[in-house]
């Protein structure tokens, strides 16, 4: 904001404030409108489609797949020229359109979940006010929204959403929710007070802000700010602004595939090295096999294999409540060591709920959560009937009848505060529409933030007419002459009153929001009531406590996430003794520490960095906050998950590495900005996602060693036959089968395993543990064993037989049927098969069938055996075959897997 906007805010609010101002003429607005510019948020460059759709190859696997096709492509088209046999043409290609298949489903699958991120500006510009009621040339004005300018005033009502940032000239009982702005769960109580220039915009109870709306009273403001100048306009440029980190699995992939990449090229190379070293020439045939071998040993379907396997864990993270918006978010979830919670709505339950009463000088507690009209009430730990005990029933008497609040058994509309009372009376049998019916209400004056109070006149059954009252304790108090105990009306005297307001405090130390009851008969004379003629000398009754809850399954949500290694913050927007006291029934907050945003203000990034690890609660913090905490935390190490609803929590679960919106309350900005949406708003449904995640990772890495390690074996095989002299022991035909029919169901099966006991008894893997962690000895085993079992089929049907076909033939069966055994020790990466049990995971059992039906098919399917160039085989050579193959048995993982060995791969 330049220095021509701060002096033109200045001046306005000035002017408004010391005269009966006629608003804007329309020839000034249109001229700040030119200087201004309109009142609308301003989007940075957008991302076309096109552009969406090309960023899903700039991934290292994908190039080495397209370096892949274009390979397969060069050699088809010289093996085509060459050959007479139309067989010969069409395996020349099948390579190239396998693998195309695969680039393309991924690249369709990552556009359709990106392309529906790039919406969040446009959500955004949708919760601005389209028109509003503005002050031109001394009238009321309906003008569109984007035409507001500095200095317009706004006129609000209940119900307006508000159109612009402005300072309150006028406020009448007017209460503003400013919950999608601030977080804060309840209607702020706005009045035309002074505050310092550094209050946060949640303590600037003289201001109104664009995207909030009005839910009582009514006021006037002229405008401050606009468009991009706003607190809302604040938080769209750090929407903008904010990059999204890449996703920890793709980092892993990319790491992983650049490595495989350069493996592969030196093998190839040496290849060729070596057969120029023997006969002192590069023979086109060893040049193209060690080509051929290259684009063979990238592992085609483990892209495809990894989607499905994020796909289909999403699907079931659906179930759950949890919708995945990116697909690779599913596998972070897994990783995730620090969760960034909400209070309101996500750990609590958002509906104000009453806990204590104290009433004729005893404390009654009373049981039940939120807007469920079920509850007791307890006095020293003995069940009360509130309509046995006359104190009791006068207080949520008076509760009912000093309400605007209505109650349908299940919601509440209007001030969730008189909700809670109302919700309390019902659990007592005292019921919002029969006890109306007997006291009609005859007068009212209406509660304000300065008066704190609200003051209601009734008739009684019995001809008389009273006067009920609410407020905080203390203003009530005041207004009190008498209190009602031991079945009398009794003089308040000074020691009484003390000890009221000790129990006041008492209450609000526990984070209880508290009220003050009481009563008055009045005359029924009286025609006209006002603060003199009616709120002196009341009886006291007694005070209410009430609190916004926390979900019982979030307690246990929150210990389920201690023994996992995971730490639970909260961070809100409400007030640091309500949050504390909240963490420390949940068990957030054990030992950690607490600051607001003013304390976190007053520290340097440096030091707040030492510090963040030892923080559980965050109050009263603003957007710039919540990133500056996520960014900390992001800087030791951590891999936070951040959960929000307002549209000042979007930047924040954007920066994060997993941002949680909530689906019932949640904005479509923060929907938007999120990697996941909980439709129940529920704290537990995170902690099942984490769950989820965590079994999503182990079974990508028990098939990314399952596929890994044939792909391996075959590198090793084919390269080694080159060098030699030999035949090659596999065609490209056979090892793309292998690769994409038999190892691509049984892989998708893997996905599918159930988890282990102890997923979430275990600390979050390291976020710089690589893909194949304590698999390598596995990998390396398998592919030796594979590779001696191979060599000796190939042996036998070359040199014992002298079948050159025989010998690939056996070598194709044995690889085949030895992956088929292996994947049973696959499951798991602490037992064997026999251990795990064969029969635990269905779709295992029919992806194998599958598996070698589809594989036999290529030797006794007359077709598939011509262009496979397979033989049939008789009794003895089927005995060798599944006896190589039986050595898959061999590679268990309680010797080959060596979890605690780190690398980075």
């Amino acid at each position: 904001m330049n220095s021509t906007w701060h002096a033109m805010e200045a001046e306005d609010v000035l002017r408004a404030l010391q005269s009966d101002s006629k608003g804007l003429s329309n020839e000034e607005a249109k001229l700040r409108l030119r200087k201004f510019g309109y009142n609308k948020l301003k989007r940075r460059k957008k991302i076309s489609p096109l552009q969406i759709f090309l960023a899903q190859f700039k991934n290292t696997f994908v190039i080495m797949l397209l370096v892949a096709i274009i390979i397969s492509v060069i050699m088809g088209w010289f093996e085509a020229k060459a050959a007479a046999e139309p067989r010969v043409v069409i395996e020349t290609y099948v390579d190239a359109i396998a693998i195309g298949a695969i680039v393309v489903l991924n690249a369709v699958v990552g556009f359709v979940q990106e392309f529906r991120s790039e919406k969040a500006m446009e959500a955004m510009e949708k919760l601005i006010a389209p028109r509003a009621r503005v002050l031109r040339d001394g009238r009321a004005t309906l003008v569109p929204a984007a035409e507001i300018v500095p200095g317009d005033i706004l006129l609000l009502e209940t119900g307006d959403r508000i159109a612009a940032d402005g300072r309150l000239l006028e406020a009448v009982d007017l209460s503003v929710d400013e919950a999608i702005l601030t977080g804060e769960s309840s209607p702020v109580s706005k009045n035309i007070d002074v505050f310092a220039t550094e209050t946060p915009p949640a303590d600037r109870k003289n201001m109104v802000f664009m995207g909030t709306h009005v839910t009582y009273g009514r006021g006037k403001a002229v405008v401050t700010s606009t468009g991009m100048n706003t607190q809302f306009g604040k938080i769209a440029e750090m929407v903008q602004v904010v990059e999204k980190e890449e996703i920890p699995l793709k980092l892993k992939i990319d790491r992983f595939s650049k490595k495989l990449g350069i493996i592969i090229v030196i093998v190839s190379i040496a290849i060729i090295f070596l057969d120029l070293i023997r006969i002192g020439k590069i023979e086109i045939e060893i040049f193209m096999t060690a080509v051929a071998l290259a684009v063979s040993a990238v592992p085609e379907g483990l892209p495809a294999i990894v989607t499905v396997t994020l796909a289909l864990g999403a699907r079931e993270l659906a179930k759950r409540n949890a919708v995945i918006r990116r697909l690779a978010s599913v596998e972070t979830l897994g990783s995730t060591t620090v969760i960034c919670s909400d209070k309101t709505g996500t750990l609590t339950k958002g509906e104000m709920t009453v806990r204590k009463i104290f009433v004729n000088n005893q404390m009654i507690d009373v049981t039940g959560t939120g807007y469920e009209p079920k509850g007791e009430f307890y006095l020293n730990g003995n069940s009360v009937n509130p309509m046995d005990d006359q104190y009791l029933a006068l207080l949520l008497k008076i509760s009912v009848l000093c309400n605007n609040a209505n109650y349908d058994g299940r919601k509440v509309i209007g001030d969730p505060t008189e909700g809670a009372l109302i919700v309390a009376a019902a659990k007592g049998g005292i019921h919002e529409n029969e006890i109306e019916m007997r006291y009609p209400r005859r007068g009212e004056i209406p509660f304000s933030s300065e008066r704190k109070r609200m003051t209601t006149i009734h008739d009684t059954p019995d001809g008389h007419r009273v006067a009920y009252m609410k407020g905080s304790p203390e203003t009530v108090l005041q207004l009190c002459k008498c209190a009602y105990q031991n079945g009398r009306e009794v003089k308040l005297s000074k020691s009484m009153k003390n000890k009221i307001l000790r129990k006041n405090e008492e209450m609000a130390s526990q984070a209880l929001r508290v009220l003050g009851i009481a009563y008055k008969v009045i005359s029924e004379q009286l025609t006209e009531y006002s603060e003199e003629s009616v709120e002196n000398n009341f009886v006291f009754v007694g005070l209410v406590g009430m609190i916004d809850p926390p979900r019982e399954e979030a307690k246990e949500a929150v210990a389920l996430c201690e023994r996992a290694g995971i730490k639970t913050v909260m961070i809100t927007g409400d007030h640091k003794l309500t949050a504390t006291a909240i963490a420390k029934e949940l068990g957030i907050m054990k030992k950690g520490l607490a600051f607001t945003g003013r304390e976190l203000d007053d520290i340097s990034d440096e030091e707040f960095e030492e510090m963040v690890e030892d923080v559980s609660v965050y109050a009263r913090v603003s957007p710039e906050h919540k990133l500056r905490i996520i960014r900390a935390l992001k800087k030791r190490g951590h891999v936070v998950a951040m959960t929000g609803d307002g549209v000042n929590d979007a930047p924040a679960l954007k920066q994060a590495d997993i941002g949680v919106a909530m689906g019932i309350t949640g904005t479509d900005v923060t929907k938007e900005a999120s990697d996941m949406i909980l439709i129940d708003d529920n704290f537990a449904t995170i902690v099942k996602a984490v769950e989820g995640g965590r079994v999503i990772y182990d079974n990508i890495r028990k098939f990314i060693r399952f596929l890994l390690a044939l792909n391996f074996t075959e590198l090793a095989l084919v390269g080694s036959f080159a060098v030699i002299g030999l035949p090659l022991p596999l065609l490209p035909a056979m090892i793309l089968w292998l690769n994409l029919v038999t190892d691509g169901p049984p892989a998708v099966a893997l996905s599918m395993e159930a988890p282990v006991e102890d997923v979430m008894q275990r600390a979050p893997r390291s976020p710089k543990e690589g893909i194949l962690h304590g698999m390598i000895f596995f990998i390396l085993a398998s592919s030796l064993i594979q590779l001696t079992a191979e060599i000796g089929a190939f042996w036998w049907g070359f040199i014992v037989i002298g079948s050159v076909e025989k010998a690939r033939t056996m070598v194709f069966l044995v690889a085949c049927f030895y992956e088929l055994i292996v994947v049973w020790n696959c499951r798991s990466e602490k037992h064997n098969a026999f251990k795990v049990g064969f029969l635990t995971n269905k779709v295992l059992i029919i992806a194998v069938i599958i598996s070698i039906f589809s594989t036999l098919a290529t030797i006794y399917v007359p077709p598939l055996r011509f262009m496979f160039q397979t033989v049939t085989l008789d009794p003895l050579d089927w005995a060798l075959v599944l006896f190589f193959a039986s050595w898959g048995f061999f590679v268990i993982p309680e010797v080959f897997m060596k979890t605690k060995f780190n690398d980075e791969t």
